[in-house]
């Protein structure tokens, strides 16, 4: 019933994160979750697209954006101009890699749309091909056609699974399920018996495809646990079905090409280390080296000193394994070592062990040097795998880091749990919002806030709805027309954000710091990827305030995303500012473009299009006439006075000596501006364009009472009377404007872009305005529509100023009439 409702109870994270004051861990900091989610494409590949207005003619494309089976491309040919980018689904579009119309006799012929830039196709075919990187052609056909690893991993499909617990030995598991690649797996043989199920993700170094046990030397035999279950003819009987059931059951033998390489080790039996029991990963205790298999595999047993003990924990390791240190591990980094049990008292002195057992500890060359470059801090919130009950994935807290190993707090399980060790490698670790994504049932905290939704399950008869399982990252509900074009409704899934560590990284942003950002972030959740990214960007900055001032919303500016508060740090104050951020996928693009022209640094610094070799800006060696002149602001500062607020004009205009007054509604200073506070930063460092120069005056400047703000506002609502000195308009003999001589244009200004506003403005005498141009995005097509009541009311600007602004802005009108309308 299309009016029909239910309501539920569901855990919000956004709430949560905001009620517990925590952040989530970055969304880069997941690798294997990051690795699932790709398809094979990436940005800047080229492929041959059918062109919708004529089905039996191909054109060049290059891939903006990935987003699961959906690409964004523009035909080649556009240059920049993202206006005629258009969405295509892989599975139902009409995709070749680069060749296929030769190959296959087929028309490449420029799209009507850009058919006047292109005089001589050969010729531009040859120049943007050349070095040019094609999608790969499994990914466009054939029965992998748009599918990404987790695709090919169905209900059903077998593999070949190593048993940790005491030998090498492997043996066939069905997956049951695929949740987001975490895999749950049951023994071939076992049929409904769900009891010794295991969940792995399909990364994991024991996880093999079929035939990978005979390629290597190692024997299929079940494991001990589940060997007198069936008779030995039962088993082999098993086997053979397999066998011949291999080709319709098996994955691609490319599925795991990214699982992570097994090196070589040098430990030797009896060797005494610390380790932590994956079945048990709650504290770190002695452990020997019981045996070595080969140059790959050892097996590690948990040291148990009581006579009566029955069984012991072992398992298989490899040099990479997480969870094995060498001896005095835990001494060096304050952690408690937990005694064997059986071990006389509580104090363990290792030196006193090895004496006792007539053993040698393992060397520190035995074990990989560990990192704690990994993005985690303490407080850091995510979702967790309870290792006690692995059906569960619970909401997770980060309580403690030691070089590449979390002690985290899980919350919600059905039965309190011990803080567990997990490595910052752990697939068994996910990002805030996996579980809804994928699908899966998160434990929320027993405390937790939930919000009140009423889902309304609504009948759309002529048009397919893709699950969210389809399309990767919470993509919900994508409407799909006859054509291959996807209009996009997207609220949760954002493309890959890549730092571009090359590009020029402008006056606000530490050089240094930029480099030292991850790569990428995302894809996930859109608001939560372009919060993370902002964050980053705010603490690489010189001054983390001034850049959160850039970036905060101005309230009467029209907006249609999402107000999110962000936080900055500087000087041991604290600042607060609402920060608008896109909700969809379709406008990350060019918010992110138009971030880094308010940051003064390259467009391409930060967003979903790598820079893999060169910048399509060229701002390596553009950065002072491009960046410096048209991005920056004013030229003649004044020492001690930097650039920035949403009120630069106001200091255009008005006398050097005035004290500029500033709108900072939404900017909260948090704590009282110190008398002993003084600024550290070196003078002359790089790309200091203003930013060092910036002086306490401009913090404290922050903390006008929200009193002064409302006169302020109040002032600005005045009429212009002509009584008034400063707005009375000047008299013929004051105007000695001289007739500028015919503006001739050599591009249409309906697609100007932001900057190239500021360029022309640049060029005349009203330069010193440009500013506020770039600070309310205004294009060509907002320019021709400027007039004198609106560039006073909008702009706040005298009589005076605002003529002769308008003078030049009529000066573009009459050379687009003459030159380009029609």
């Amino acid at each position: 019933d299309a009016g029909s409702s239910v309501e539920e109870m569901e855990f919000n994270w956004d709430e949560y994160l905001e009620d517990t004051g925590a952040t989530a861990a970055p969304h880069g900091s997941f690798k294997h979750v990051d690795t699932s989610l790709q398809n094979g494409f990436a940005p800047g590949m080229k492929l041959e697209v059918a062109v919708k207005s004529d089905q039996n003619t191909y054109w060049v494309a290059t891939i903006i954006t990935t987003c699961g089976q959906l690409l964004l491309l523009r035909y080649d040919g556009y240059g920049e101009d993202r206006k005629a980018d258009f969405w295509c689904d892989i599975l139902t579009a009409d995709l070749h890699p680069i060749g296929w119309c030769e190959q296959n006799n087929k028309i490449l012929k420029v799209p009507e749309g850009i058919k006047d830039k292109i005089p001589d196709q050969e010729e531009f075919l040859q120049r943007v091909l050349k070095g040019a990187c094609s999608a790969p052609a499994n990914l466009l056909e054939g029965l992998h056609r748009g599918k990404n690893p987790l695709d090919l991993i169905a209900p059903g499909s077998r593999l070949e699974l190593q048993n940790i617990r005491d030998s090498l030995e492997a043996w066939i598991v069905t997956v049951v399920d695929n949740v987001g690649g975490r895999l749950k797996l049951r023994y071939e043989g076992l049929e409904d018996l769900d009891k010794f199920d295991q969940w792995l993700f399909y990364l994991d170094p024991f996880l093999h495809q079929v035939g990978w046990a005979a390629q290597h030397g190692y024997s299929l035999q079940p494991p001990s646990a589940i060997r007198s279950l069936r008779s030995e003819a039962d088993w082999q009987e098993i086997l053979k079905k397999v066998k011949e059931e291999e080709e319709e059951s098996s994955v691609p033998t490319d599925l795991f090409k990214d699982k992570p390489v097994i090196g070589v080790h040098s430990f030797s039996e009896g060797m005494k280390l610390e380790a932590v029991d994956p079945m048990a990963p709650f504290v770190i205790s002695p452990a020997t080296v019981l045996k070595v298999y080969n140059d790959k595999y050892f097996l590690i047993e948990m040291d148990d000193l009581r006579a009566e003990r029955v069984s012991s924990q072992r398992y298989v390791c490899h040099v990479d394994s997480a969870g094995i240190f060498p001896v005095q591990w835990s001494l060096k980094n304050g952690l408690h070592l937990s005694p064997p049990p059986g071990y006389p008292g509580q104090d363990f002195d290792w030196a006193d062990y090895l004496k006792q057992c007539g053993a040698e500890a393992a060397p520190q060359s035995c074990f990989p040097s560990l990192t704690s470059d990994h993005g985690f801090k303490e407080n850091m919130k995510l979702e967790a795998v309870n290792p006690v009950d692995p059906e569960e994935v619970c909401v997770a807290t980060v309580t403690k880091l030691k070089d590449s190993y979390l002690w985290l707090q899980l919350e919600g399980s059905k039965k309190p749990v011990l803080e567990c060790i997990v490595s910052v490698e752990s697939m068994n670790i996910f990002p805030v919002g996996w579980c809804e994504t994928n699908g899966y049932q998160l434990r929320p905290p027993r405390k937790a806030i939930v919000n009140k939704q009423k889902k309304i399950a609504v009948v759309q008869p002529e048009k397919q709805i893709l699950s969210s399982r389809t399309v990767h990252d919470g993509l919900k509900n994508q409407e799909l027309n006859s054509s291959d074009s996807v209009v996009i409704n997207v609220k949760y899934c954002c493309p890959k954000i890549y730092f571009n560590h090359r590009c020029f990284s402008g006056p606000y942003l530490n050089k240094g710091r930029i480099a030292e950002l991850p790569q990428s972030v995302g894809p996930g959740n859109c608001v939560l990827v372009l919060k993370e990214v902002l964050t980053l960007l705010i603490n690489a900055a010189y001054k983390p305030s001034r850049v959160l001032r850039e970036l905060q919303l101005d309230e009467e500016a029209a907006w249609h995303g999402h107000g999110e508060t962000l936080k900055a740090k500087y000087k041991g104050k604290s600042y607060r500012a609402t920060v608008e951020v896109v909700r969809t996928a379709d406008r990350v693009a060019d918010f992110c473009r138009k971030t880094c022209i308010k940051l003064e640094c390259c467009p391409n610094l930060f967003g979903p299009q790598m820079v893999l070799d060169k910048c399509s800006e060229n701002c390596s060696v553009l950065t002072k006439t491009k960046y410096t002149h048209y991005y920056g602001k004013r030229k003649n500062k004044r020492i001690g006075r930097p650039p920035g607020g949403h009120s630069n004009l106001e200091v255009a205009m008005k006398k050097p000596n005035k004290r500029r007054k500033r709108r900072k509604h939404f900017f909260v200073h948090k704590k009282k501006r110190s008398s002993t506070s003084v600024d550290n930063t070196p003078a002359g460092s790089p790309q200091g364009s203003g930013a060092e120069e910036e002086d306490d005056q401009d913090e404290s400047e922050l903390s006008h009472s929200l009193a002064q703000d409302r006169d302020k506002r109040k002032r600005k609502l005045r009429t212009f009377s002509f009584s008034d000195d400063e707005n009375k308009p000047p008299s013929p003999k004051d105007i000695k404007m001289e007739v500028a001589e015919k503006l001739q244009l050599d591009s249409n200004p309906l697609e100007w872009s932001v900057a190239d506003v500021v360029r022309f403005l640049k060029s005349t005498d009203c330069a010193p305005l440009a500013r506020i141009f770039l600070d309310q995005e205004i294009d060509g097509q907002a320019l021709l529509l400027l007039t004198l009541p609106t560039v006073q009311e909008c702009m706040d600007l005298k009589l005076g100023p605002a003529i002769k602004l308008c003078h030049h802005i009529e000066r573009v009108k009459l050379a687009f009439y003459q030159q380009f309308a029609n």
